[in-house]
């Protein structure tokens, strides 16, 4: 069905989208397939010299990117413009880096001749997208993967469809050719086909689990490269020893950036009894502190869920907890206004057995934890079946780094916030997916590593592999 944008302070339709068509698809992958057996032949620079103006034309843009991403999925007009910023800085960053990362690596090796691999592209990249991080989801594989010489396909949410198509054509605008990325609102049947296609080569997915695994089936059974970053359920740990002024500055920002809607965002407050009064009392505070109203409006500081869909399932959510044995440290209380406005929330008392203790609540609702040893701390926060991110917060820096190792996770924060930069590799473990984006790991997830090994003459005394030797 078309694709509709909502906005969620207002409710009101903003504008509808067509469904692609077969033809649509079938052209689309025509025109990347062609483009990236024209790449191939290019020099790098000329890509990093696009790259720069595709960051260039999101700064000179900012406010009217922005105001996109806050009409249709409602952050606030803060956010999003630090979002287009993050984004600008993604593309220089690639085109800064990625030909020197993109060299030949030479090999110390026992073989006859000189060792290299070289690093190829290898096709056209299907990318599937959520609605959180409207421009940033893209341009984080989509920055690595046009230096490369990999055209990208966009199948983003169905609820930030304008995001998506502002995405792509701004990509072109900026300068790249035609084919670079190309936005379909496809069905999830339509995905499947298409990953099925020979000219596709490569899946990076960003989403839930379920969308997740329906995706990875589909790409492990016709033998396409995929990576998964899915959802988390991530530890905010505070040692006996921690600096209070900085934990509880920093802890309700965590939960309440882009309203709770962060797969890194901190979800379960995990926290030592000595300090615990402390941190539950001013986490209630800054909760109750916070604004909701219009996300255009500067003074907002409480943005509305993205969809009512959105907002029920996390009600839902909270109401079992609360069946469970969980009990209401603050909020759960209707927000009086018209748009998706959810109340935060904080939750204590949780049990090993509560369903809370083990779901993404994917909203602005706390989980907090009283613990009495720094290894119970690790096992509570060890105890998800998720492994994407963490904070851990330790009067000795280095101390905290120690706890920070013992983390199921592929990222942890000491003594900081959770943040995201291009040159920092972004994935997790468990059910939080696998495979890195960003940072020279993201850049290398769909390259060809090519073996060559090139001799001046063939040498007959050592054959097949050095594994049979001629006398």
């Amino acid at each position: 069905m078309p694709r509709q944008t909502i906005n969620p302070y207002t409710n009101e339709v903003l504008k509808t989208f067509a469904d692609a068509t077969d033809e649509e698809i079938e052209q689309t992958l025509a025109t990347a397939d062609k483009l990236y057996r024209e790449m191939k032949h290019e020099d790098i620079n000329e890509r990093a010299i696009v790259l720069h103006k595709v960051a260039d034309y999101m700064r000179n843009h900012k406010t009217e990117l922005a105001e996109v991403m806050t009409l249709e999925m409602g952050k606030l007009i803060s956010e999003s413009e630090g979002e287009v910023e993050l984004c600008a800085m993604i593309a220089d960053y690639f085109a800064d880096h990625a030909a020197e990362m993109l060299a030949p690596t030479l090999l110390h090796t026992r073989a006859s001749g000189e060792a290299k691999v070289y690093k190829h592209s290898t096709g056209v990249i299907l990318a599937v997208e959520p609605w959180n991080f409207p421009y940033y989801q893209i341009m984080r594989v989509f920055a690595p993967n046009y230096m490369v010489g990999n055209p990208m396909i966009l199948r983003d949410a169905a609820n930030i469809p304008w995001s998506a198509q502002t995405f792509a054509e701004m990509v072109i605008k900026a300068g790249a050719p035609t084919g670079s990325i190309t936005n379909l609102f496809m069905s999830y049947d339509q995905v499947e086909e298409i990953i099925a296609d020979l000219r596709i080569q490569g899946v990076a997915l960003t989403g839930s689990e379920r969308g997740g695994a329906s995706v990875a089936m589909a790409a492990g059974k016709n033998l396409k490269k995929n990576t998964m970053e899915l959802g988390g359920q991530d530890a905010f740990i505070v040692l006996a020893d921690a600096n209070m002024n900085d934990v509880c500055d920093i802890a309700w920002r965590a939960r309440l950036y882009n309203a709770g809607q962060v797969c890194t965002s901190s979800k379960r407050f995990i926290v030592l009894d000595n300090v615990y009064d402390e941190f539950l009392e001013k986490l209630i505070a800054n909760f109750a502190s916070v604004k909701p109203g219009d996300p255009m409006d500067r003074a907002t500081t409480l943005a509305p869920m993205n969809t009512k869909r959105a907002k029920e399932k996390l009600q839902q959510q909270v109401d079992e907890a609360i069946a469970a044995g969980a009990t209401v440290a603050y909020g759960n209380q209707p927000i009086d206004l018209s748009g998706q406005f959810f109340m935060p929330t904080i939750l204590t008392d949780i049990t090993p057995d509560n369903p809370a203790a083990h779901t993404e609540m994917f909203g602005p609702v706390a989980q907090v934890y009283r613990v009495h040893s720094e290894e119970e701390a690790i096992k509570v926060a060890n105890d998800s079946q998720y492994g994407l991110g963490g904070i851990v917060f330790s009067g000795d820096p280095l101390h905290g780094e120690e706890v920070a190792a013992q983390i199921e996770t592929g990222m942890v924060f000491v003594n900081n916030f959770m943040t995201s930069l291009p040159e920092l590799p972004f994935g997790g473990v468990k059910n939080s997916g696998y495979g890195r984006e960003m940072s020279e790991l993201g850049l290398m997830a769909f390259v060809n590593e090519q073996l060559i090994v090139t001799a001046s003459h063939p040498d007959l005394n050592n054959v097949a592999g050095g594994l049979v030797k001629v006398d």
